[in-house]
């Protein structure tokens, strides 16, 4: 300014300097998130990219003050949309946001609350973010040296374990998975026929199974040279090996993990008592069967030194699969096999009535116990017009529970402009999404965005999942 000899205060220039930067944020924002939606894969998705919101990884209070400005752009823009064909702002599903909660932004008096209700107003519209509490996470996450961290998941839901490096400092950045391998609980209570020692007989041999099948995941990996994906194993992706390296040393000792998947803990526990998850019995059983699989993957870890830990199967199309396959060997048999799907992981069963707050702290005593991933949520209706209840729901979160998420509705026909809830019908056996306005049932010519499991699905689903979205019960 001197030079051009412009005479200028200080605020002026602080000001003018600060309205530069905040359009250049909001460019920077803008362009990963049309770089993301319009990125697509060999199968015609967009990359299931996952954008981690933490205030606490700042380093310095002025590197927070510039997060927390990267954050609010960030939310202001995924609650604005991304414009359709017909240029209508709908609800991209990709990236997926996670904000974590944490004490500089949880109550009313704290300095980044403003962040807060912007999220909520954001998950009001939008789905997203999803929450992560970093106060129970801190718990729940607990190093060789007795430290808690606080770190995102890979992906919706996928939680590698706490590990140290070499140099004694906690890492999380640049690791990875070595791949999943799902039970089918439920199967294993229909084989039992209700007996609860012939259950635990067959539980043996199954893990048995799937501890083959991660062994031969592994093995794939085994022998592995870094020269195969020299972005991922010499470039510092995920690690910076030497050419000609095999990444053998990154599968054993906690740098990877393996995970053991599970579904189906609703179905399978009322197979054999006839009591639910939300019932005494149910719940103890339930959670005895968590803990079991977790001694199993302790036992592998202790024999191989690789880190197996357990993790709450998506089964964004699998449920389908699953449910078929269940239907064909045991019958359609009344609260086990009678639907088209089987529940996620540990989840309350999506028509069973109970409130959020109910929901969410019972299902947290189950999540503790599935440290390779898991995450909960409560079926909300359109709260657009009532955010202090949606920022309760938040703050239940922070106390409770370490990782959930709101879902709601937010569809668009583009044949009549209709911008609500775009329901579900039956015709011949069928299930078909159909706008309640003009009934316009071309897929084509909608916009539905759903949760699916973690993530939000927007390209339709086959009619297993479908019908577990449309028996879904509101809990607020």
């Amino acid at each position: 300014m001197q030079e051009l000899e412009v005479d200028i205060s200080e605020d002026k220039l602080n000001e003018t300097v600060e309205k530069r930067l905040r359009k250049e944020v909001n460019r920077g924002v803008q362009t990963i998130q049309y770089q993301v939606v319009t990125l697509l894969t060999t199968n015609g998705q967009a990359p299931f990219v996952t954008v981690f919101m933490y205030l606490n990884e700042a380093k310095s209070e002025q590197e927070k003050y510039d997060l927390a400005m990267i954050i609010e752009e960030t939310l202001k823009q995924r609650y604005q949309g991304v414009k359709n064909e017909d240029g209508v702002w709908i609800t991209p599903a990709f990236p997926k946001l996670i904000y974590v909660l944490e004490e500089d932004n949880i109550s009313e008096d704290s300095k980044y609350w403003y962040l807060t209700e912007l999220a909520a107003k954001c998950t009001a519209k939008r789905m997203v973010p999803d929450y992560i509490s970093e106060k129970v996470m801190l718990q729940n996450k607990i190093d060789k040296n007795g430290e808690g961290h606080c770190y995102t998941c890979m992906g919706c839901r996928s939680f590698l374990t706490p590990y140290v490096n070499e140099d004694g400092k906690p890492q999380y950045y640049g690791r990875f998975n070595q791949g999943v391998v799902t039970v089918n609980l439920v199967d294993i209570g229909l084989s039992a026929n209700r007996d609860l020692v012939k259950f635990w007989n067959i539980f043996d041999e199954r893990m048995e199974l799937c501890h083959r099948a991660l062994q031969c995941r592994h093995e794939r990996l085994t022998g592995t040279l870094s020269d195969a994906a020299p972005i991922l194993w010499q470039y510092g992706a995920l690690a910076r090996l030497k050419k000609g390296e095999t990444i053998d040393k990154l599968l054993h000792g906690g740098y990877s993990t393996i995970s053991l998947g599970y579904a189906g803990l609703w179905e399978c526990v009322y197979s054999l008592i006839g009591k639910k998850l939300t019932e005494p019995e149910g719940k103890e059983l339930g959670l005895q069967i968590m803990k079991k699989l977790n001694d199993y993957c302790a036992m592998w870890k202790k024999a191989e030194n690789i880190d197996y830990s357990i993790y709450g199967t998506p089964l964004e199309s699998t449920t389908y699969k699953f449910a078929k396959c269940l239907q064909k060997r045991f019958g359609v048999i009344k609260g086990v096999t009678d639907r088209n799907y089987i529940t996620n992981s540990y989840h309350v069963h999506v028509s069973e009535e109970i409130n959020a707050f109910d929901k969410l702290k019972l299902e947290s005593e189950f999540q503790s116990l599935s440290p390779g991933g898991a995450i909960s949520y409560v079926e909300v209706p359109n709260m657009q017009s009532n955010i202090p209840a949606v920022l309760q729901v938040i703050k239940f979160i922070y106390d409770n529970i370490m990782y959930a998420e709101l879902n709601t509705k937010s569809d668009y026909c583009q044949v009549c402009g209709y911008d609500g809830e775009i329901g579900i019908v039956e015709e011949d056996g069928k299930l078909v999404w159909e706008c309640p306005k003009c009934h316009n049932r071309d897929q084509d010519k909608m916009n539905v965005a759903r949760r699916t499991c973690g993530y939000i699905g927007t390209q339709f689903w086959n009619q297993g999942r479908t019908q577990e979205i449309r028996e879904r019960v509101l809990h607020l």
